[in-house]
């Protein structure tokens, strides 16, 4: 009997290159999307601070939860 050479991808390495494939994707596409955003620059008069504020969602947080 003569054995057959076949070139088959078993599971795990079909798993295993899909998976470095999407990664890369992945890295590729956060790369691109990162040199085009921009930072969000404060509004005039806002605290510089990165301080606690109480707002009024906050106060209505507290009082639904009965802080």
């Amino acid at each position: 009997m003569s054995k057959k050479e076949t070139t088959a991808v078993n599971r795990r390495d079909f798993f295993r290159k899909a998976s470095l494939g999407v990664g890369a994707a992945g890295a590729a596409m956060a790369g691109l999307s990162a040199s085009k955003t921009k930072a969000a620059e404060p509004a005039k008069g806002a605290s510089t601070g990165a301080g606690y504020r109480e707002t009024a969602h906050v106060k209505k947080y507290y009082e639904l939860a009965k802080f």
